[in-house]
């Protein structure tokens, strides 16, 4: 069984050429089937995400946990953001030059 589907893509030299496609099902069904150690890693994390999904479908308090944490998370990585670009604007770069060349 093919998970995949031949579309006609616009390639790098403008021509209109078949290449395989496949949904967001036959992709996660693609990697499931890569029998690669380096591939290991991603199943795991694919399989732990799908249980969590599973359970916030069944206690719907789960996602509005995880959207909550999830949020914070982002606002605090751009106040961080911020503050190094605004540590950066004192930086002495002619010190950092000297620096970089030791």
């Amino acid at each position: 069984m093919t998970f995949c589907h031949q579309l006609k893509l616009e390639a790098p030299d403008g021509k209109m050429r078949e290449t395989d496609c496949a949904n967001t099902e036959g992709i996660f069904r693609i990697i499931q089937s890569i029998p690669s150690p380096k591939a290991e890693p991603f199943k795991r994390w694919l399989a732990k995400v799908g249980y969590e999904r599973v359970q916030e479908i069944e206690n719907p308090e789960l996602a509005t946990k995880r959207k909550k944490k999830r949020t914070i998370i982002i606002s605090t990585r751009e106040r961080i953001s911020k503050e190094l670009l605004e540590r950066a604007k004192f930086v002495n770069l002619g010190k950092l030059r000297d620096f970089i060349a030791l």
